[in-house]
């Protein structure tokens, strides 16, 4: 973000784990594309990836405190309360995009297990009555193989999807809700 720096503090005495962003003008920290109101506004790209980036180093016990500094003459009630409301509207609004994200994402799972199962189920039996059907001929041996081969690879992508891809995005909506529920100060730099 041009006209701004960024920096972040570790953990402060209170026990809390700080970052601060200081940036020339309140407006910089919003998306100068976004024309809601500041309570409404998404951060600037920038601004919400160095937030972001800074909030993973974070410990996980520690609250976190986003400190952001103004020039003296923009530092005032309504700025204040602006880039307070803004900050939690921001990061609630990426906290309910990843709920929507995981949920889409395991009804995706549910779909390729609707779709896997049963065509495991037939791959299984159909291999069983190629054993059954034939002699140990080494055709019949590779037939039957292949066909439980291809019941399994017919559940991978659920299986995927159940055992590693939704465990991302529930990281990313928890470090997001706890930027939501940051203390947001803004002081004079």
């Amino acid at each position: 973000m041009s006209g701004g720096a960024y920096k972040s503090i570790m953990p402060t005495p209170d026990d809390r784990y700080a970052i601060l962003i200081r940036v020339d003008q309140v407006a910089r920290l919003f998306n100068s594309l976004d024309p809601t109101p500041f309570r409404e506004r998404d951060l600037d790209d920038d601004a919400e990836r160095f937030i972001v980036e800074w909030a993973r180093e974070a410990p996980g016990n520690l609250p976190i405190e986003i400190v952001v500094q103004l020039p003296p003459g923009d530092v005032n009630p309504d700025h204040t309360h602006a880039v307070q409301q803004a900050v939690r509207y921001n990061f609630n609004s990426r906290a309910n995009q990843a709920r929507r994200e995981l949920r889409d994402l395991l009804g995706e799972g549910r779909r390729s297990l609707f779709i896997g199962i049963p065509i495991l189920a037939f791959s299984l039996i159909a291999s069983k009555l190629v054993d059954n059907a034939s002699e140990a001929a080494t055709f019949s041996r590779v037939f039957s193989e292949s066909l439980v081969i291809f019941g399994w690879v017919a559940n991978w992508r659920a299986l995927e999807i159940f055992l590693y891809d939704w465990w991302p995005i529930v990281r990313r909506r928890r470090l997001y809700r706890r930027l939501a529920a940051a203390e947001v100060n803004v002081l004079s730099a």
